[in-house]
């Protein structure tokens, strides 16, 4: 009988980790090098792939930072090979397209790394530059053929061909600090959160041009498509939820316990996962926006993912 688990990753704690969803219980804690940040899973949830930022956070300063994605079993609960990036480093930013091949970010060197076959590889098999700096995270189309890399220094989006090494990423200016992003169901808009701003922006990903604009709350550090096709913000000031529909017309707020870092969702649609600051991770019931439990996590919660694991 599958049984609902959350993977976790707790990057001060260094871990990726299995949490009984019913319970709150941690079913096994994975160490691995210090600060671990994004993961990525393959479409049949039999690997886990986690970048190595290595360091904790995107203002630390100098030539250092992690430069592989490890590999995990999920059957397992082992972390059972190494992707080697070198020499990119900061790796942040994953995905993976229709296809499982992995897409994953150098933040140290805003180059977009593409593995093929990431389950046995060693190397990469190709690297395109972002176009930006200081390139965090990005959006992927399923089939893989367009990138959006998110860059916090340079203040743009920019849209990138991985498959294509003769394409010149195209940038375009969203906004102040732009970050969180996700792709509309079509893939028709992609919405990016402005942390300097407080706004949510939807851009034509063909023109490249802003089409809509909605005010959130304070420091919106990232924005999800929830299953029933609703965005929610995570406003890290204010400790608070922004909602919008895909037009961005405001559906309301919810106020939070703790300072947001990142949501996923229950399959199901009616369930998010709310990682917070204070070591905790909410149950939020997405019809009510009311929190259903608690459960406590170890240090630095941050990207989680539902797993259906027998």
């Amino acid at each position: 009988m599958a049984t609902d688990v959350l993977l976790l990753n707790q990057k001060c704690a260094h871990t990726v980790s299995l949490y009984d969803v019913q319970s709150g219980k941690a079913l096994k804690h994975i160490r691995l090098p210090n600060y671990p940040h994004e993961f990525v899973v393959d479409s049949k949830q039999e690997f886990a792939y986690v970048g190595h930022y290595g360091i904790l956070g995107a203002d630390c300063v100098g030539d250092q930072g992690g430069c592989s994605v490890f590999v995990i079993d999920l059957h397992k609960g082992e972390h059972v090979h190494t992707l080697s990036t070198w020499p990119f480093y900061r790796i942040h930013g994953l995905a993976m397209d229709q296809q499982d091949r992995l897409y994953a970010m150098s933040e140290g060197h805003s180059t977009l790394l593409i593995f093929d076959q990431p389950r046995n590889a060693v190397a990469a098999d190709r690297a395109v530059p972002s176009g930006g700096y200081k390139t965090h995270l990005f959006a992927l189309s399923r089939d893989g053929e367009t990138a959006y890399g998110i860059n916090l220094l340079s203040n743009t989006v920019t849209k990138i061909k991985p498959h294509d090494p003769l394409f010149a990423p195209v940038p375009m200016y969203p906004g102040r600090k732009p970050e969180g992003n996700c792709l509309s169901v079509d893939e028709t808009r992609l919405f990016v959160t402005n942390r300097l701003d407080n706004t949510l922006v939807a851009i034509d990903t063909e023109s490249l041009q802003i089409v809509g604009t909605a005010s959130t709350g304070e420091d919106p550090n990232r924005v999800y498509r929830d299953p029933t096709g609703r965005l929610l913000t995570t406003n890290y000031g204010e400790s608070s939820l922004s909602v919008f529909d895909e037009q961005l017309n405001s559906l309301g707020t919810i106020t939070l316990p703790h300072r947001p870092i990142a949501i996923s969702f229950h399959p199901n649609g009616e369930l998010a996962f709310v990682s917070f600051k204070g070591d905790q991770i909410g149950i939020l019931d997405l019809h009510s926006g009311q929190f259903v439990r608690f459960f406590d996590t170890l240090a630095e919660p941050d990207v989680s993912c539902l797993l259906r694991l027998s």
